[in-house]
């Protein structure tokens, strides 16, 4: 099986085979691609009934769409995600410290307590992205969390991060960025993660207590990444001088473990000499020093065109047009950094829905292995063989390990590895045999033929895609033979596009 979808895709897909035109119906497909993650089963009928625009403003206005009951009590029964950080901290601390007893059983409780805490974690952004009708949203919280990147692998952050997601992600995903930029400025993960809660003014030279240092990490990042982009006209002297500025935003751990609280500014570890940052004079003033900073890199011109740049890349083409770019920037500074206002531009813009941009971006893993469970309308009963398969395609899940995120663009993806695991994946997804059913044993893929078979329905999820398939990849799949023909629309290049 997996011979023949090789034979029949793989030189196409390398080659950058691009989704032909498509028939009535493509501005359905192209929106449901873009600002979802992909069809599901009778999505591409409602949207084409309902009207494209309908489509949109309803995905702007995600408050407005209720959960599946089934959904929303799955989310409710996973206990990491809906509990403190504290919570969550206190549990992953104490199975560090049991772990000193070098016994098995330790050992093992440790691993099993880390692992479930990882596990629920996933579980619920998989389950969102999966399930969620609001499919914007869910998309949003991939963007912005990849823009704001932290990565469970570094100590404490494995414990914050379903906190960091829920708490300093998901509330403003379509409101502030000044907002969003201040909560995961003061979000313990992100203050790990950068290391500024080390950060803080030099201990006088006769000190007893142990020198403190000044830690530029997250100050650098906060420029080159968060805001003004690595061309954003700021100098290693302004670096130096914002970590000066953030000097003291920290937390406290036992504070976090015994009352929740996420943020402290310590005052004794703040530099307290004059500054000057991009050009101005800044006086002493505590914490306010770091808010007063997060201000003008909200606003910033340079942030704008970044943050422009990103969206477009993003929702667009791998090369935005610039002017669209400059129009949403305007659209930013115009309307104070609100992020629902600037996709509103976007998604009316004239290169949103132009035919050279649809099938012009190549899904990343995490849109990929989303889309396909989506489209085959499997009920991702255990989210384990998913998240085998991000980490075998090169992005697991919360697992990026440089702050700057994945990227999203096809060079960074297309490649003959990558494009052979995707389509492994499409084989053993296609023939049922990955075991997605509530309590399967977890298999690897190369083990995928152990399993019970329930293969899915080519007419149905063909169907499912509609106009996302183009007339050449129709032919080729009626042409073969019915086992294969779920496999290879899902490991097609069409499907690899969206």
């Amino acid at each position: 099986m997996k011979r023949t979808v090789f034979a029949l895709f793989a030189a196409a897909a390398l080659a950058g085979a691009r989704a032909a035109p498509l028939p009535p119906g493509q501005e359905a497909a192209h929106v449901l691609n873009r600002i979802a993650f992909g069809p599901a089963p009778g999505d591409l009928e409602r949207v084409t009934r309902g009207g494209v625009r309908a489509y949109i403003d309803s995905q702007l206005a995600p408050e407005s769409i209720a959960l599946p009951a089934a959904l929303s009590e799955r989310l409710a029964g996973l206990e990491t995600p809906n509990r403190s950080a504290g919570k969550t901290l206190a549990e992953f601390e104490e199975a560090r410290r049991n772990a000193r007893d070098e016994t098995p059983a330790a050992q093992e409780l440790r691993r099993a307590r880390v692992a479930r805490i990882a596990r629920e974690t996933a579980e619920a952004r998989l389950l969102r992205a999966i399930a969620s009708p609001r499919q914007l949203e869910e998309v949003m919280v991939d963007f912005w969390f990849n823009h704001f990147n932290v990565a469970a692998s570094k100590g404490n952050v494995q414990a914050l991060v379903a906190s960091y997601e829920r708490d300093a992600i998901r509330p403003y995903v379509f409101g502030s960025f000044r907002q969003m930029l201040g909560a995961t400025a003061r979000h313990p993960a992100m203050l790990y993660y950068l290391d500024n809660y080390l950060s803080a003014a030099p201990a006088p030279a006769k000190a007893r207590a142990r020198a403190r240092g000044l830690n530029e990490n997250y100050a650098r990042e906060l420029m080159e990444l968060h805001t003004l982009g690595v061309d954003g006209g700021y100098s290693q002297r302004d670096v130096t001088e914002l970590a000066r500025m953030l000097t003291g935003w920290t937390y406290d751990q036992r504070a976090l473990i015994g009352a929740d609280q996420l943020f402290r500014f310590d005052p004794k570890r703040h530099d307290q000499g004059a500054k000057t940052w991009l050009g101005r004079a800044v006086p002493a003033d505590g914490q306010q020093e770091g808010e007063m900073a997060l201000d003008v890199l909200a606003m910033h011109p340079a942030t704008a065109r970044h943050l422009s740049y990103k969206l477009a890349q993003y929702f667009v083409r791998d090369d935005p047009p610039a002017a669209l770019v400059e129009r949403l920037a305007a659209s930013w500074q115009a309307n104070g950094g609100d992020i629902r206002g600037v996709l509103r531009v976007l998604f009316a813009s004239e290169e949103f829905m132009a035919p050279a941009a649809v099938g012009a971006k190549f899904k990343t893993p995490y849109q990929y292995v989303v889309s396909a469970a989506r489209a085959s309308a499997t009920p991702p009963g255990d989210i384990g063989p998913l998240l085998g398969t991000l980490t075998q395609l090169g992005m697991p899940l919360y697992g990026c390990q440089t702050p700057d995120g994945y990227k999203n663009t096809e060079a960074a993806w297309m490649n003959p590895h990558a494009l052979t695991r995707r389509i492994v994946f499409a084989t053993a997804l296609g023939a049922g045999r990955l075991a997605l059913a509530k309590g399967a044993p977890v298999v690897a893929l190369e083990d995928a033929s152990s399993v019970t078979p329930a293969p899915l329905d080519p007419l149905l999820l063909a169907s499912t895609l509609g106009a996302s398939v183009s007339p050449r990849t129709q032919e080729l799949v009626a042409a073969s033979p019915v086992a294969l023909r779920a496999a290879m629309l899902l490991g097609g290049p069409d499907f690899m596009q969206r």
